[in-house]
């Protein structure tokens, strides 16, 4: 029981210190969320929060070679490195298996694809969470396909079970949407799932508050992982401004005026004259008003040279 749970922590990212303080306070059977609660409030932080306040050490490449070393990665024009930009994503595992699998097969494929779509766009901090009992063999009331999936994605350090056990031939499973919403929450992340987590949400303002605003769902087109253009509704950001730390307001494009050069709202126009571009946008009863105004001050001055 001591090493499945150190090794559960471990994979989180918490230091091996850390986790035998708290063992030693709070017993070795001591609950997994109270485990956690312990380490919140010690100030521990995983090793990625850690990493990422630490800058990194770049390293120098002499001037005049184009060989890259395979430990260095590529950098932005800013001079930062790309990955950082990146929120990390927790994945609901049960979520995205079961929509995968039509609701009546748990596969594991689906779990694949998610991850393969978002380490394609460069995150590099992906986590997925799936009960434990899921590492038994099917049975009839709960099929699983492509189940070496979860051994491959586990040695990858990718998936993470969630602790569950047997007391006297009954299954006691823990409550893996609260792991997935804390993590998530802790690195400031985004959460992968069709579930609303409502009482979640009733639980916690704080944490209603971030599943509103950091919830990402999906959908499966022809084995396909589908994520919307368009997260938080027609009006909110773009996907890539939500997966991302740092969001690009997009430039204003001018809509071009329906009336061109017939407008008569001069400068009041709200749409873009090309005619317009290097001059006032007046009103064409202004622009009248100043070419009658010029002759008459003209013929004013001839007045006054003709009466001296």
């Amino acid at each position: 029981v001591h090493q499945s749970k150190m090794d559960f922590f471990c994979k989180l990212g918490y230091g091996k210190q850390d986790i035998c303080k708290v063992l030693e306070n709070l017993g070795q059977e001591a609950l997994e969320d109270d485990v956690l609660k312990e380490l919140i409030r010690m100030g521990s932080k995983p090793q990625a929060l850690e990493n990422q306040a630490q800058p990194s050490q770049l390293q120098l490449v002499p001037r005049g070679s184009c060989s890259t070393t395979p430990g260095l990665k590529w950098l932005g024009e800013d001079g930062s490195d790309s990955s950082n930009s990146l929120r990390p994503i927790v994945i609901d595992g049960s979520n995205v298996a079961m929509s995968h699998g039509n609701k009546e097969v748990f596969s594991c494929w689906g779990i694949q694809l998610a991850v393969d779509w978002f380490r394609e766009r460069g995150h590099t901090y992906i986590k997925v969470f799936v009960p434990l009992w899921r590492k038994e063999p099917p049975r009839q009331d709960s099929p699983i396909a492509d189940q070496h999936i979860l051994e491959e994605l586990e040695k990858q350090s990718v998936l993470v079970y969630t602790p569950s056990r047997k007391v006297k031939g009954k299954r006691v499973v823990c409550y893996d949407d609260r792991y997935i919403v804390k993590v998530a929450y802790e690195h400031d992340g985004v959460i992968v799932s069709n579930d609303h987590y409502r009482d979640l949400q009733n639980e916690n303002p704080e944490w209603k508050w971030f599943i509103e605003q950091r919830l990402l769902m999906y959908s499966f087109v022809s084995n396909r992982f589908m994520p919307p253009d368009d997260p938080l509704g027609r009006h909110g950001p773009t996907l890539s401004n939500f997966l991302s730390k740092k969001p690009v307001l997009p430039e204003k494009k001018w809509q071009p005026c329906p009336y061109g050069k017939k407008c008569t709202y001069g400068n009041k126009c709200k749409f873009y004259h090309s005619e317009r571009q290097h001059q006032a946008q007046l009103s064409v009863a202004d622009e009248l008003r100043a070419k009658t105004k010029v002759p008459l001050a003209l013929g004013k001055e001839e007045r006054c040279q003709c009466s001296l």
